[in-house]
């Protein structure tokens, strides 16, 4: 059973896919890492199913470009990306390892228009010596920044498997655990960790990756101007920010208590902010941006939007709430990660947007008090009111509807989290492993023009000519 780090499910990355534009990055370096020993003269990419039919929306050659020549989606300064890319177009070559090697955009990363039976989003790299294929490697993105290596096995000796203390598969494992340690799912997940990390990697990499979805926040909510793609998608974050607030404030720690004074718990105040806040960072995702997964690029509005609802507007949150929040949230996340999947190209949007929901309403339940059932219980509310959302990105591209169902998405945590809160876990009828059993068979019966290939919904009954990202 595959061991889920809080560490694996927030990654920090740029937008605007984390299974079309991560993912295939991820790949391209590890393809890189293959070529030490070989002579090779050029490099093809091959992509099939959701990464041929939605790619250029989600910049997946551009991922794919940049991935090549090594660059690192943790620390790109992503206000070069579009110069390094077009020198590369210009140009016609790129660098592999400090090696001159031609590239013509057109003819080295192919977009096939079909399916491949290993998955819905395959990659296949080549690297020839003239016209003789010298290396084949085949990649699948399973979601959330993910890969899987055809062919590769990593193996584990009984001693790795044995440190972590807690192997949980499902919610009930969880459960079990929780009952005989008299503790939170926050505590469990930090036991695990723990044999992993030592505490200070754990509060500096939790640390860092709070504070980068805050800072996506404040910049989205900084910035105006026309998304990248050509559906024309004007930002709306700033204007909401600037109607809220009456001052521009310096920076980032005037501008979070600026924000605190303005809701005096209005309803219509918080509720403008929810959005605000959500709207802000998919902004900032669809303009290749950097954002964490949670759990992936197309979703990753959702927690940050909840977390800054509970730390800004809640009564007597903690500073450090955020750590057990997300140790909390991460866990939801590999529950349904093992049990169903977070890829939309699997299962639609039910397995982004329903699965951050369902993640936020857990971390918002324990930071409030809640008992780990009733946090598992707001899991499953927000999960049972996104199941068979479809993926139907127009033109491709995660800006509609993608950007605004960040801000439902957030919302339907706050009102799972609610529900739990003031409800009796006891009583309830549908227990998460249950829901995500269904969100998984919801899935698997869903027309895959409704997964990430932009085949169907909104994405053809909305006529708009869109240019290439």
């Amino acid at each position: 059973m595959e061991y889920g780090s809080v560490f694996s499910i927030f990654k920090i990355g740029v937008g605007p896919s984390s299974s079309h534009t991560l993912g295939p990055w991820i790949a391209a370096k590890k393809f890189v890492s293959l070529l030490k020993e070989i002579d090779y003269t050029s490099i093809e990419v091959c992509l099939y199913g959701s990464l041929s039919k939605t790619g250029k929306g989600h910049c997946t050659d551009i991922a794919l470009a940049l991935g090549l020549q090594g660059y690192n989606p943790q620390t790109i300064d992503t206000e070069k990306i579009a110069e390094i890319i077009q020198k590369n177009k210009t140009d016609n070559y790129i660098y592999v390892d400090a090696k001159k090697v031609p590239f013509i955009w057109s003819e080295n990363i192919l977009f096939k228009n079909r399916k491949h039976e290993g998955h819905p989003n395959t990659m296949i790299f080549i690297a020839k010596n003239g016209q003789k294929q010298v290396l084949k490697e085949t990649f699948f993105s399973i979601g959330g920044g993910f890969i899987e290596h055809q062919g590769a096995h990593i193996s584990k000796t009984k001693t790795q498997k044995n440190k972590i203390p807690f192997r949980i598969k499902k919610a009930a494992d969880l459960l079990k655990y929780i009952d005989s340690t008299h503790t939170n799912i926050s505590d469990i997940v930090l036991e695990n960790e723990r044999s992993q990390y030592s505490d200070d990697v754990i509060k500096s990499q939790l640390r860092l990756i709070y504070e980068i979805m805050i800072d996506c926040v404040y910049s989205g909510c900084n910035k105006e101007g026309v998304l990248p793609g050509g559906l024309n998608v004007k930002r709306r974050a700033k204007q909401i920010n600037d109607s809220l607030l009456s001052q521009k404030e310096k920076n980032k720690e005037q501008w979070l208590e600026a924000i605190k004074k303005t809701s005096n718990k209005n309803f219509d105040t918080v509720n403008k902010w929810i959005s605000c806040f959500s709207l802000a960072i998919n902004e900032e995702n669809a303009n290749l941006g950097r954002v964490v997964t949670a759990p992936t690029n197309g979703a990753a509005g959702v927690i940050p939007a909840v977390l800054l609802y509970y730390l800004l507007f809640c009564d007597n949150s903690n500073e450090k709430g955020y750590e057990s929040f997300l140790l909390t949230a991460a866990q939801i996340g590999f529950l349904f990660k093992q049990g169903a999947t977070i890829s939309a190209a699997l299962g639609g949007c039910q397995a982004e947007i329903g699965v951050s929901s369902a993640m936020a309403a857990a971390g918002l339940t324990e930071v409030l008090g809640g008992s780990p059932n009733q946090a598992l219980m707001a899991a499953e509310i927000a999960m049972e009111h996104h199941l068979g959302m479809t993926c139907d990105p127009i033109g491709g591209l995660v800006q509609i509807p993608c950007i605004e169902r960040n801000a439902m998405g957030a919302m339907k945590a706050i009102t799972a989290s609610t529900l739990a809160l003031t409800g009796d876990p006891l009583y309830a009828k549908v227990d998460l492993d249950s829901i995500i059993k269904t969100m998984w068979k919801t899935a698997q019966d869903m027309n895959v023009k409704y997964k990430e290939t932009a085949m169907g919904g909104l994405a053809i009954n909305v006529p708009i000519n869109v240019s290439e990202c």
